[in-house]
């Protein structure tokens, strides 16, 4: 195909992606909402005001950062592994890898829309944020680029998550078991200076903790990790990533039949 060719392709996987979010927007949209909604209430308001102050900010300032970030995070996951493994179930994706369409065009387009989704999350929990607390983005550029990298990430791993799946259930296994634990122990309730060791070693090792703390120095200007370092991290793992995802779209693994 040529390049004419490979954006007409990509348009229309990324039109039908989004499509498909909007189409079921009570499933993709709202639930997320509510949940960060009881998240302000209870830790924000509730527990928070029992804490006080961290690193000079509110408690609700403190973890709003963290609950957009882990908004995003769950729900550009959960959407391309529900898509992609919906694709293959319905062997549409065995129709795309006998076209023309190169397998870079296949992957960036449901991880744009997985993206996409994991963005307007995102925007939707921190506007519901607003009416919890003050913000001031202190670093806009670098907020923006946390968010967008941090999001490419987990759309990378929910779209290798589904290759490999074989029913339904092995969707729910990975965020369940793996990607929750990693969440609530990225730093998103609290710093990891309050931790002691070996915790706070073993938590360095944990990707969403860069990833956290890059989109809360954005918004607050504080970071527990080195800027520099948690951009590093969140671009090995967007290279590896893609790597991975390509190849198995070349080999085939788990999609041909």
């Amino acid at each position: 195909m040529n390049g004419t060719g490979n954006l007409v392709a990509l348009n229309t996987i990324v039109r039908r992606e989004i499509m498909r979010i909007m189409r079921i927007w009570t499933q993709t949209l709202i639930p997320p909402a509510i949940t960060m909604t009881l998240y302000f209430v209870i830790f924000g308001k509730l527990i928070g005001s029992r804490i006080g102050q961290m690193h000079g900010f509110t408690y609700m300032q403190y973890i709003v950062p963290g609950l957009v970030m882990m908004s995003i995070i769950t729900n550009s996951y959960g959407n391309i592994s529900s898509s992609f493994f919906g694709a293959k179930f319905s062997r549409a994706v065995e129709e795309m890898l006998v076209s023309p369409m190169p397998n870079w065009v296949i992957l960036l387009g449901y991880v744009t829309g997985a993206v996409a989704r994991g963005l307007v999350v995102g925007a939707l929990v921190l506007l519901i944020a607003l009416f919890f607390t003050d913000l001031h983005v202190a670093h806009p550029i670098i907020t923006f680029l946390s968010v967008l990298l941090g999001a490419t990430v987990f759309s990378l791993a929910g779209f290798v998550n589904a290759v490999f799946a074989k029913k339904f259930d092995d969707i729910a296994l990975v965020p369940t078991f793996v990607l929750t634990p990693l969440t609530y122990l990225g730093g998103v309730f609290y710093s990891v200076d309050l931790l002691g060791e070996p915790w706070r070693s073993i938590s360095m090792v944990n990707p969403i903790l860069y990833m956290v703390n890059a989109f809360r120095f954005g918004v607050l200007g504080v970071s527990d990790v080195q800027i520099g370092v948690a951009f590093a991290v969140m671009l090995v793992f967007v290279v590896g990533l893609t790597a991975v995802a390509l190849h198995l779209l070349k080999r085939g693994i788990g999609l041909r039949s």
